[in-house]
């Protein structure tokens, strides 16, 4: 949302004031000369006569007046309907008012959205953002309920609609269909107005009961139309009539076993089925081998630079083979936290084989001596992980790739590091690798696609990243579309090409890091007609279709950490055994994240590209660690602390942290956005000194500077002078 000019706001503001002046004038005129009850039926003879004489004339000016009454919220709505019934008789009127009153508001939802739409959501968008969502997705349904029950007053929907994400067409067919029973009931009461002596009496207790039913009706029917596609879904298959188990959980990465130690943990009786390690990606590839790789090759680089910290800088020694080989021994010593003997030890019955689920309450689980084993289930989740995702490049397959999962297993065996290493893919595990390899002594080029590192960080973060693994002497290419890869005279080699520039960079080893692909395939999901796109589609509650069949973890989206998997695992477990009685949607609002370059990129929340991508105002506020004793101390004085507020306020809408340690110092920040704690409570917390963790209150501190009143600060002024006996 662009922000709005000062003309814009000038121009709005008399606007407003013009439209508030003509309401104020109709609305109090209006008031004073709305004819009584009896007035009217005083004067029914006159009144049919015009409109039987000039009945076009007499129509298009009730319904003209009866527009503007319905825009302004002049209150003569109820005795305009009783009119239109006891003028043009029940169709007549029913057809006109309809018409009328829907028009009428929806030049209130206009004004409303025109004015105040752009203020109410820059200001509020963020708390906002919730409530917008569920109107985007279902703001119809909630409409017609509203209307369907006339006591909300009619002006009031038609102002906050006007504030809301709900489309202009949607709101006047919504509003002249939710309106209609109403309008019926007064459009009928009027043709009978010689009987009525109290516009009230037309709405009589039972009356409102019976609108409070029908405005209850779209609820039930929700639950119905539910209940009939869940029965259409399930309708193929044949339910058993008991189980062998309450949970089946396939995969056993971090959402597999986290969800089988929570059903565990409640007495569900639960199997936990993986084909490969136990651990998945995270244990076995990923997360804990690169860590040991980062902090080897950190270990490496701090040797060269020793001279920083007044020790003698000289080239470290070492063999990589022992490099490679301490990473597997990290890898092992973790292991047992994910072992199978753990997990039976937890209740958990852990099955080693491939599953494939045969219908919504079976799956079906080859054992690696090819035996089949069948088992039902109340419910199941698919944990199944994702796996590098290699670009279809020409050549590829002919000079052959690493991927992030394989790189392990060939390295272990290298005396050396590659001499001339290319690493494909400039996000978080590209940056990762590449300068771990770099400080290990290979000659690292990267190649990205997009113009910079890290694309999903500010352009400031960007730059810190390519500045670090530039000064680690990767070689970084930016903006560069590989395009095939050969092999000369046995040597091989990518192409790349840059504005129309072609560049042939030969390789001994090629590292694809462009991403990870959810594990779809071989699992039955498309015998069971479960739509997948990039992930497994589910709702809110993580389910699928079947809604006993569930996803969490790098397979359900949107995130590809170990935590998110984790914490998506709650989720699923629990609507997954109580989803019956009660169901928790997934909470997304406070994500954190880490990229382990040195120095650290860390994130939790909203940064300024998204922030302004989205609309949401904010205001950054920075402090460089360089100026930080403990950085100082440690020869770690780079980076900065940024953190984004609403505008005016301390509360927070996202940090983001580069330097030293970065994912740890996080934590506070995480912790106060997810609990509702804003900067003025991390300034008023004691932090140890001398630490990196009073980088969190500096920049809180800087926050607070930011905020001081210039009018209080100037009755202080005065206030000590005076102290000191000095007059003006």
């Amino acid at each position: 949302m662009k922000a709005l000019s000062p003309g814009w706001n000038l121009k709005r503001a008399i606007t407003v004031a013009l439209i508030g002046i003509v309401t104020g004038i109709v609305y109090v005129y209006g008031r004073e000369h709305i004819p009584s009850l009896p007035e009217l039926k005083a004067n029914m003879a006159f009144l049919t006569a015009t409109v039987e004489d000039k009945p076009l004339t007499s129509v298009l000016l009730y319904f003209g007046i009866y527009v503007a009454v319905a825009a302004f919220s002049v209150p003569a709505g109820t005795l305009m309907t009783l009119a239109g019934g006891a003028l043009f008789g029940f169709w007549g009127g029913l057809l006109i008012v309809s018409f009328a009153s829907s028009l009428g508001a929806l030049l209130a939802f206009l004004v409303s959205r025109l004015l105040l739409h752009d203020v109410v959501q820059r200001r509020y968008g963020s708390r906002l953002a919730p409530f917008n969502d569920g109107l985007k997705k279902d703001g119809a349904f909630y409409l017609f309920t509203l209307r369907l029950i006339p006591v909300f007053p009619f002006f009031v929907v038609n102002l906050v609609m006007g504030l809301t994400p709900v489309r202009a067409r949607t709101f006047y067919w919504v509003s002249q269909l939710g309106m209609l029973p109403a309008t019926a009931v007064y459009v009928n009461a009027g043709t009978q107005l010689a009987q009525i002596d109290n516009a009230r009496d037309v709405l009589s207790p039972g009356i409102l009961a019976s609108f409070a039913l029908i405005g209850v009706f779209p609820w039930i029917a929700r639950r119905m139309l539910a209940f009939w596609k869940q029965r259409k879904v399930y309708g193929r298959w044949r339910k058993p009539h008991s189980f062998d188990r309450n949970l089946i959980v396939i995969g056993a990465g971090a959402a597999g076993l986290v969800s089988a130690y929570i059903a565990a943990a409640v007495k569900a009786r639960v199997a936990l089925v993986e084909a490969h390690k136990m651990g998945g990606d995270c244990l076995n590839y990923g997360c804990v081998p690169s860590k040991a790789l980062i902090r080897s090759a950190k270990l490496a680089q701090q040797i060269r630079k020793a001279d920083r910290y007044g020790l003698f800088a000289t080239e470290p020694a070492f063999s990589f083979r022992r490099v490679m080989q301490r990473i597997h021994d990290v890898v092992a010593e973790v292991a047992p936290h994910d072992s199978v003997e753990r997990y039976e030890g937890l209740g958990v019955e852990v099955l080693r084989g491939h599953a494939r689920i045969k219908d919504p309450w079976t799956v079906e689980i080859t054992l690696p001596d090819g035996k089949v084993r069948t088992l039902t289930t109340r419910a199941i989740i698919i944990a199944t992980g994702a796996s590098p995702f290699v670009p279809p490049l020409p050549g590829i397959d002919e000079v052959g790739y690493l991927t992030s999962d394989t790189l392990w297993e060939r390295f272990a065996d290298l005396d050396v590091p590659p001499e001339r290493l290319v690493v494909l893919g400039g996000g978080p595990i590209g940056c990762e690798l590449a300068q771990s390899f770099a400080r290990l002594g290979s000659s690292v080029t990267q190649i990205e696609m997009a113009p910079r590192l890290l694309v999903r960080e500010d352009d400031d973060v960007s730059h810190y990243a390519l500045e670090a693994l530039q000064n680690d002497g990767v070689r970084v290419l930016t903006g560069h579309r590989a395009l095939s890869c050969e092999v000369h005279d046995g040597e091989r080699a990518i192409i790349v090409e840059k504005d129309d520039e072609r560049e042939r960079i030969a390789f001994d080893e090629l590292i694809c890091a462009v991403g990870r692909s959810p594990r779809l395939k071989g699992f039955g999901l498309e015998e069971l007609g479960i739509p997948v796109g990039r992930t497994v589609e589910t709702n809110a509650y993580l389910e699928t279709i079947y809604p006993n069949i569930l996803a969490a973890g790098d397979v359900a989206g949107p995130y590809q950490f170990t935590h998110t998997a984790g914490h998506q695992a709650w989720f699923a477990a629990v609507n997954a055994l109580f989803g019956t009685f009660k169901k928790f949607k997934a909470d997304y609002r406070v994500i954190p994240w880490t990229t382990f370059l040195d120095p650290e990129v860390a994130r939790v929340g909203l940064n300024e590209q998204e922030a302004r991508e989205q609309g949401i105002p904010f205001e950054a506020t920075r402090y460089g660690i360089d100026d930080l004793d403990r950085a100082i101390a440690d020869g770690t004085a780079h980076g900065f602390v940024k953190v984004l507020t609403v505008p005016g306020k301390d509360t927070l809408l996202g940090v983001t942290i580069v330097g030293e340690h970065a994912g740890d110092l996080l934590a506070e920040f995480v912790l106060a956005m997810k609990h509702g704690l804003g900067l003025n409570k991390i300034l008023s917390t004691i932090h140890t000194y001398p630490t990196l963790a009073e980088a969190n209150k500096y920049v809180a501190g800087e926050w607070r500077r930011a905020h001081v009143s210039r009018r209080v600060q100037s009755f202080l002024e005065t206030f000590h002078r005076y102290r000191r006996g000095e007059r003006a």
